[in-house]
């Protein structure tokens, strides 16, 4: 860390001398994830400038309205992204990550003297995560100190994080999961992080065991898939004092599957714009209270508010709204996003929750994948997380399509665990064993693999076609 920190800090001043960047400045960085990418995290900071990651499953149009609309004068791309950089319209000073010149070669030099003094205040931004965009072009959300400082608080406290703590990152590093949920609150304790470039299940679980990982964090494909890795019954798995799970709810025969190898689960739930660490399922739940994230993490207040804008009785579906000090101050160069997500001091979700007699809260769907057949609402979550439990299913999702009789129906998308075929019937008679009628898909259409975001998590907007 003394390495890091003296690297961090001369990388700073090379930033500052040759190419001009100081406070409030952008600084974009195009890559997948390589080590360099964490003092590039650092460096800016004490200039009090601004990180800026992109996708780096961008087109050269989607990456020129990043860059765009962030404003960045220096963007620093990974080698292999290079075709993608040479059609950008109007390119900032471009770097690459590896070769002469290059980031690496930067932060390879050996540091002269002491890093400067921190330029940066704890409501100045850290960086610009640019969300999905589900209405339009992708929005930049605020990262500030006070936001990263109160996460790794809330994120110790809960999995009793320590300097002996290891884990393996290898979700994106355009992504707050590969930022937020681990990275971040590590480096706060002092802890190690070993990294991979992407997620390869057979390696990650060898790694478990070659590196004595503590921690391990995926979304539940991520874990499916690590399950039926060709090397999982025979992974030492033994280093692991749990694994947390985020995303969406795990399914009860997957988390029974990981607790047979001993490695408990616990699972979460957050967001971009606010923690991530927000909820947290303790593992000894997770059967008990299945689809549910658990409780507030510390420091965090919610409100749950039905349709009439009146607080949510018990087991009533509403908005989830969020207030604490790991908000983001809003989102870059969008006024009037802002002013629709935070109100009077709270953030507004389109998360629709539910909490049952014990306080837990269960994630019932979005907003806006809300559909409605025959005048009654249908919430895709629901009907997930039941169909999750029959044996042989191994993802699904449910969407809303036209219908001229009911206005719309659901569409289930699903696929099979090796060698358990499920047909259409078998899971219409199950529908039907626990599922209102007005629930129950129309349609059903088996995949190999349903789509899946940089997260991991499935697209729904890829099924609606």
């Amino acid at each position: 860390y003394q390495d890091f920190y003296r690297r961090s800090g001369a990388l700073a001043k090379r930033l500052g001398k040759d190419f001009g960047i100081a406070k409030g400045d952008r600084v974009a960085v195009f890559a997948h994830n390589e080590p360099e990418t964490f003092f590039l995290f650092f460096a800016p900071q004490r200039l009090g400038a601004i990180l800026v990651p992109v996708n780096f499953r961008f087109t050269a149009r989607e990456v020129d309205h990043v860059l765009e609309d962030s404003g960045a004068r220096l963007l620093f791309f990974g080698q292999n992204l290079e075709a993608t950089v040479l059609k950008l319209k109007r390119p900032p000073v471009c770097l690459k990550m590896e070769g002469p010149g290059g980031l690496r070669e930067m932060v390879q030099a050996m540091p002269e003297g002491s890093p400067d003094p921190m330029a940066a205040e704890p409501e100045d931004s850290v960086m610009i995560l640019y969300t999905s965009g589900t209405t339009g072009a992708p929005k930049g959300a605020l990262i500030n100190h006070r936001m990263l400082f109160w996460n790794s608080v809330n994120t110790g406290l809960r999995l009793n994080i320590t300097a002996d703590d290891k884990t393996l990152i290898f979700h994106p590093l355009f992504h707050t999961s590969g930022w937020n949920v681990l990275s971040t609150p590590f480096f706060h304790h002092g802890a190690s992080i070993v990294m991979l470039k992407k997620f390869d299940p057979c390696r990650v679980l060898e790694l478990c065991g070659e590196e004595r990982l503590t921690i391990l964090f995926g979304v539940p494909t991520m874990m499916e898939r690590m399950s039926r890795a060709e090397n999982f019954n025979r992974a030492d798995l033994s280093s692991l004092r749990f694994s947390i799970v985020g995303g969406e709810p795990m399914a009860v025969p997957l988390i029974e599957t990981w607790g047979t190898h001993g490695v408990p689960v616990r699972q979460g739930f957050g967001l971009t714009e606010f923690g991530p660490g927000v909820f947290s399922l303790e593992a000894a739940d997770g059967i008990r209270k299945a689809g549910s994230i658990g409780f507030p993490n510390f420091y965090v207040e919610t409100r749950v508010l039905n349709h009439s804008g009146t607080e949510a009785r018990v087991n009533e579906v509403g908005e989830l709204l969020l207030r604490g000090p790991v908000c983001t101050p809003g989102y870059w160069n969008d006024a009037a996003a802002t002013a629709a997500a935070i109100r009077d001091g709270w953030f507004h979700t389109g998360d629709l929750v539910r909490v049952d007699e014990e306080g837990f809260f269960y994630v019932v769907g979005r907003k806006k994948e809300v559909f409605i057949s025959g005048g009654e609402n249908i919430y895709p979550a629901e009907i997930e997380s039941y169909l999750g439990t029959l044996p042989g299913i191994r993802e699904v999702a449910v969407v809303g399509v036209k219908d001229e009789r009911w206005g719309e129906v659901g569409k289930c998308f699903y696929a099979t665990k090796e060698n358990e075929p499920v047909g259409e019937e078998a899971l219409r008679a199950f529908c039907e064993e626990g599922l209102a009628r007005y629930k129950i898909p129309k349609f059903f259409t088996q995949l190999a693999d349903l789509p899946k975001g940089p997260s991991g998590k499935i697209q729904r907007r890829a099924l609606i076609v």
